[in-house]
């Protein structure tokens, strides 16, 4: 032994630190799911009536991503983490005294949309692009993974208090994990390797520092677009995250527990579904940011879509074997949920360049989150007019099935985009 300590780089701080934001985030944005039910009990309100509020929270989280990556790099990481994190508690707290739709829809649809959007997906993005230069795809796939983790932490002790302490308790709960949350970012996240005289980790020590933005974050953000919107694979990926917005966060992960009450099981039960589906996602998409790193993200892509494809198309069956069809269907699904985010990364990346990725990225995630929202609306309205929600299982299939042929596309015969030089 040569006798020197072995020193933890500060970037993992930061990993383990953006991991508990992105779990409370996740925590939010996953309670919909188990509030449908008590809210249409409560107040008499549909089900596409409440989607309507969900859609526009999902849309919402996925405009702020470009906006929010641009924000970082003017201002910071951590200022724009603190004030999304105090207007994330003060909404879901206000969400307990809601008594119509309109209130619903401002802390909600709004005020949690907003929050969320800015400690979400991008700020993953941002993190890896900035503090890590070896094991990007790991990195970016334990991060993504939060939100699986969020479900698993979250959703069956909520689902247990909206059944034996009503909902409005639901929102405390999240109040105090949020103020966790900031506690822990103000004393231990930092905005840059270089504030604490450090290369991003696996770099070279005698590397210079990429100079700090400047400039109006959102005239940066829009120029990043424009840009990007020159470039083939940016619409094909966006495409396709839109495919992944709609299967994921807008159709199962808003419409699986009221389907399962619709077919007989309890809601406890149900939340416990969508929280093993977290546990097998931790795996699924830890995984795929390490093969990420080693193979064709767009090989990866095709395997992802084709697999979720095929396991909603199962699912109508699976509610007629609650003992092996739903539990098969949750491990299947888990595995794939948001397994596709690394290798979307690594394509944004390989597209654009490393400086211009997490802005374009976040564009990317905001399609993502139209797609997220039209898949929560369009769920909740098929539901409403026709009593089930097998169309939507079977149209949601049918369209990954079509993307896990279109990713095959990406990079192909495609020049890329110059990096984009710095905005004085």
């Amino acid at each position: 032994m040569s006798g020197k300590s072995i020193r933890l780089h500060y970037a993992w701080v930061v990993l383990l630190v953006t991991f508990f934001v992105l779990i409370c985030a996740a925590g939010v944005r996953a309670t919909p799911s188990i509030l449908i039910l008590p809210l249409e009990a409560e107040f008499g309100w549909s089900r596409a009536t409440i989607s309507l509020v969900v859609t526009v929270n999902l849309v919402l989280y996925g405009a702020m991503g470009p906006f929010s990556a641009a924000i970082m790099q003017r201002f910071g990481i951590r200022r724009t983490v603190l004030a999304s994190l105090i207007l994330l508690a003060a909404s879901v707290l206000l969400a307990a005294h809601v008594k119509s739709p309109w209130q619903l829809m401002l802390a909600w649809g709004l005020g949690v949309g907003i929050a969320t959007g800015n400690t979400a997906m991008v700020l993953g993005a941002t993190i890896v692009s900035r503090w890590f230069e070896r094991q990007r795809g790991l990195v970016m796939g334990i991060l993504t993974a939060s939100t699986a983790t969020g479900q698993l932490v979250f959703l069956p002790l909520l689902a247990w208090v909206v059944e034996h302490r009503g909902w409005r308790t639901v929102t405390f709960i999240l109040g105090a994990a949020i103020a966790a949350a900031v506690v822990i970012v103000a004393l231990f996240l930092r905005d840059h390797p270089r504030n604490l005289g450090l290369v991003p980790y696996g770099a070279d020590p005698k590397s210079k520092p990429p100079p700090a933005a400047v400039g109006n974050p959102f005239s940066n953000a829009l120029r990043a677009l424009q840009s990007a919107a020159k470039l083939r694979d940016f619409w094909l990926l966006s495409a396709s995250f839109f495919v992944c917005g709609a299967s994921t966060n807008g159709l199962v992960g808003t419409h699986l527990v009221p389907a399962c009450h619709d077919h007989g099981i309890p809601e406890v039960k149900a939340a416990g579904l969508l929280a093993m589906m977290g546990i097998f996602d931790l795996i699924g998409t830890t995984g795929s940011g390490w093969l990420s790193d080693r193979f064709d993200a767009r090989k990866l892509l095709f395997m992802y879509y084709g697999v979720r494809g095929l396991a909603l198309l199962y699912l109508p069956l699976a509610f007629g074997d609650q003992v092996f069809g739903l539990p098969f269907f949750a491990m299947l699904y888990g595995l794939d949920w948001i397994a596709t985010v690394p290798p979307t990364v690594k394509l944004t990346t390989d597209a654009v360049g490393p400086n211009d990725a997490p802005i374009v990225f976040g564009w990317i995630v905001a399609v993502h989150q139209v797609g997220a929202g039209l898949g929560a609306l369009g769920a909740g309205t098929i539901r409403t007019m026709m009593t089930t929600y097998t169309p939507a299982w079977i149209s949601a299939g049918s369209l990954c099935l079509l993307t896990a042929g279109l990713v095959l596309f990406i990079g192909r015969g495609v020049v890329r985009a110059a990096p984009r030089p710095e905005i004085a």
